[in-house]
């Protein structure tokens, strides 16, 4: 795992959790250029509210990201605020940094107050034990994930080599426009905050924005990408080859972050890939890939092996693109083969038993021929099992 010049990173057990890690750190020896992408849902935790106001107005100097898991601090009215704020204060006294050079993230269980004196507590043991290693951190942020999530790569722009490195956190309430999903790419690259912002927004709509577990969108969602400029390259504009350069490197990272969530699903056997071909228009290629991922009857047909196509061309009838549902052909494919199962919107006959094969592999891809365009799309979702269900009925036990 490659870790971008001049970052440091933390994980403690501060007590939130039984047992696990649950807070960490993310620190910079020198200011970043910082930009976000949040939740879209109307409900916004503390910590989201808290960040949204910070990059508005020290995008330019930002050096940390404290975080817990176990609490949510959402729908915790005042008290959370101010105990978003004094997370941000704690971590700023302890690194000897501004307050308003700390970022805050929660994920947890919602409608609790932090146990400050933990987290306080916590703040102090991160700080000693800052390191290289990012993986107690990836550790840290956790919560009915199963598996860390981390991603690295490098690319050299201006002859310098730069790295980029992801860590996230997801495994439900996982719906198209982000969700329970935390995400904090770093990296040594020098951009400007113009850039930064247009590139994370391209790579976020086409990988976090582009998957789905459950359906829910979260309350505190959010990707939080940091560049400390350590690389030396020359400053990175906006549409120029060291930009597209970076986006590929960071698209790279967040691609790979946002399937490591999906095959994290809670409860999930098996990964779906819906890719819609020959759309009309980019826009309905991306409403039907997002539809067809998010159906909870095509996911409970992936997760019972059963060929119910049916279920598919229904939802991309409803996923509000327009099109003409008499020219869809539609094909299952895995390890184990590929197999038509419907053309120009009817079905064909195929066997049943070689269709059960196809779809009793891990990695379920869905092709829907739209024969209307040129456009494609892709989204990723998992199947939905009885394990969620036991999963989700438990979580504040």
């Amino acid at each position: 795992m490659f870790t971008p010049s001049g970052f440091k990173f933390a994980g403690v057990h501060c007590k939130i959790k039984r047992k696990r890690k649950d807070l960490g750190i993310i620190f910079s020896e020198v200011p970043c250029v910082a930009a976000g992408v949040f939740t879209t849902n109307v409900v916004k935790a503390a910590p989201v509210i808290y960040d949204m106001e910070i990059l508005k107005k020290n995008s330019n100097g930002i050096r940390a990201v404290v975080v817990n898991s176990g609490v949510a601090n959402a729908c915790t009215g005042e008290q959370g605020m101010i105990n978003a704020r004094r997370m941000a204060e704690k971590t700023a006294e302890e690194l000897g940094v501004p307050v308003e050079s700390v970022l805050v993230s929660s994920t947890g269980v919602i409608g609790v107050q932090l146990p400050m004196d933990k987290v306080e507590n916590g703040i102090e043991e991160a700080v000693k034990v800052l390191s290289d290693d990012p993986l107690p951190f990836a550790e840290a942020i956790m919560t009915t994930d199963t598996k860390v999530k981390m991603h690295s790569t490098r690319v050299t722009i201006d002859g310098k080599e730069i790295t980029v490195l992801g860590i996230a956190k997801g495994s439900g309430m996982i719906h198209p426009n982000m969700a329970t999903m935390l995400s904090f790419i770093t990296t040594d690259a020098k951009i400007s905050e113009e850039a930064l912002k247009k590139l994370l927004k391209l790579s976020v709509d086409d990988s976090y924005n582009m998957i789905d577990v459950d359906g829910d969108t979260s309350t505190n969602d959010m990707v939080i990408v940091l560049a400390n400029g350590l690389a030396g390259n020359t400053t990175i504009q906006p549409e120029t080859d060291g930009f597209w350069k970076l986006y590929e490197a960071v698209h790279e990272v967040n691609q790979v972050l946002a399937e490591k969530i999906v095959e994290d699903g809670e409860g999930a056997t098996k990964v779906i890939e819906a890719h819609v071909v020959n759309a009309p228009d980019m826009k309905s290629a991306r409403l039907i890939a997002r539809s067809i991922v998010s159906s909870n009857l095509v996911k409970t047909a992936v997760y019972g092996e059963d060929a119910n196509w049916g279920r598919i061309i229904a939802a991309a009838g409803y996923s509000g693109a327009a099109f003409d549902p008499n020219k869809l052909d539609l094909f299952f494919e895995s390890e184990a083969g590929r197999i038509k199962v419907a053309e120009n919107g009817q079905g064909v006959p195929f066997d049943e038993e070689e269709a059960k094969k196809i779809l009793s592999e891990k990695k379920i891809k869905i092709i829907l021929d739209m024969k209307q365009g040129k456009e494609a799309a892709k989204a990723w979702g998992c199947d939905l099992t009885e394990k969620y269900v036991e999963i989700n009925g438990r979580y504040r036990t």
